[in-house]
């Protein structure tokens, strides 16, 4: 329970990699809230943790919406207390080659997954900064340091996401605030299983380690660079992808 009253706001909580890291933050002591557009399911995965034994709450939230985010995170402080932890995980794909890519899908993927963890970030070094301590976690990608043909904007957001992660970290470090990424490889969501299965095994072949990831990879990674284990970490980005990108 090293994450006893702490208080975590996890972005894209509602299913999928989000609610597994929920999950394990709740269940290192935690108060977890579950940000999403989806309401309804960000709320049943906080009462799934709850039903655990948990302490969560589901909340709806649009990272590009900033007047939302700035009334979510006045909540945070007047419900509970200064935020802890930000884990921006909330992201979305609009895949297409470049040639034919829209100029709406490459800006709705670069406002969500970028823009959104940057306005969500700022937000919460407000709230850190007087408390000074705090961490945030970025949840990028393998695609942001490879690149992947038919995701010119996924890519790009990716990489962005990379270098705010290390700028954000040089600038809040002297608050004790630590910023850090996770880029996950191929990861067994329900993204991935909607994939052709010769895809997959594609995919499979050109990871050392044999197999796609699971989610809980993701998880048990955040629970580390957000506890007191990874005090003198900061500014890493941190490739969980069995191997594919070394």
């Amino acid at each position: 329970m090293e994450l006893e009253g702490k208080i975590a706001l996890i972005t894209g909580g509602a299913r999928g990699i989000g609610q597994c890291i929920a999950e394990q933050l709740a269940g290192e002591g935690a108060h977890v809230i579950l940000g999403d557009v989806d309401l309804a399911g960000a709320e049943k995965s906080a009462e799934k943790i709850v039903s655990q034994g948990g302490k969560a709450t589901g909340v709806e939230l649009n990272v590009t919406d900033a007047g939302q985010l700035a009334t979510v995170f006045d909540n945070i402080i007047k419900t509970h207390k200064p935020l802890d932890i930000l884990v921006n995980n909330a992201g979305v794909t609009r895949d297409g080659l470049v040639l034919r890519m829209k100029e709406a899908d490459w800006d709705l993927v670069l406002n969500v997954n970028l823009k959104g963890s940057f306005l969500c970030s700022q937000q919460a070094v407000k709230q850190m900064f007087k408390q000074r301590s705090g961490a945030i976690v970025n949840i990028a990608s393998i695609v942001g340091m490879m690149g992947n043909a038919g995701q010119a904007n996924y890519s790009a957001s990716k990489a962005g996401l990379m270098g705010l992660t290390k700028t954000l970290a040089r600038e809040v470090a002297s608050r004790n605030v630590r910023v850090n990424a996770i880029a996950p490889g191929f990861i067994d969501t329900d993204m991935t299983r909607k994939l052709d299965e010769k895809v997959r095994d594609m995919l499979v072949q050109q990871i050392p380690l044999a197999s796609l990831g699971q989610p809980q990879d993701i998880a048990d990674c955040v629970g580390f660079l957000v506890s007191e284990r990874s005090r003198y970490i900061t500014g890493q980005v941190l490739g969980v992808n069995g191997g594919m990108l070394m």
